[in-house]
């Protein structure tokens, strides 16, 4: 079994926000497989299902992102559960809107979510799929940006992105991060390959 865990915001005021992009994610994989995350446990609304031939648990923690590390611990505690069987999907301001980045393990790069996971679990050895939310202009104030509804003219990138990560996922499960990691990481955004 996987704990699959996308990173936001709870609230109806975020829904479409870069900072979202981890929950938008597990949206799209509960709608695939016909789930919805209905089910309250360990701060987070859950589903469990069956995807890519492996039994997961979707998770959307509703502790805010600098808490998240919280729901995430119980959750794994409460399926016995390991970090190594924990897949983060997190948005990324490093990178361009559209791209992707697998990797196995690693620090937080500066993303406070992910801090507070690494800290909860004081462990690094999860697979995180980051998601590109870089401005495509000048801002001033990064965290009102990043929680700021996308604009229209990028919601098409938005949506492209999340059929990239959800696919991305689909692959980890069934044939191995590495193999998603040369398939998915890019250097460029999908509209330019």
């Amino acid at each position: 079994m996987k704990l699959i865990v996308g990173l936001g915001n709870p609230g109806y005021e975020y829904h479409l926000t870069p900072h979202n992009l981890g929950f938008m994610v597990i949206d799209r994989l509960a709608d695939i497989c016909g789930k919805e995350l209905s089910r309250r446990e360990a701060q987070a609304l859950t589903a469990s299902t069956e995807l890519a031939g492996e039994r997961v648990v979707l998770a959307k923690p509703q502790t805010f992102m600098n808490l998240s590390g919280l729901a995430v611990a119980r959750l794994l505690q409460n399926y016995e559960l390991t970090p190594r069987d924990l897949l983060v999907l997190v948005d990324e301001i490093e990178l361009p809107l559209g791209m992707l980045r697998i990797r196995p393990r690693g620090s937080a790069g500066g993303h406070n979510g992910l801090k507070s996971i690494i800290g909860a679990l004081e462990a690094d050895d999860f697979i995180r799929l980051r998601m590109g939310a870089q401005p495509d202009r000048q801002v001033e104030d990064y965290v009102s940006y990043l929680l700021r509804p996308f604009r229209p003219p990028e919601m098409e990138l938005v949506a492209e992105m999340l059929d990239l990560a959800s696919e991305a996922v689909r692959v980890i499960l069934s044939e191995g991060v590495q193999k998603a990691m040369n398939r998915f990481n890019r250097r460029v955004p999908p509209t330019e390959s």
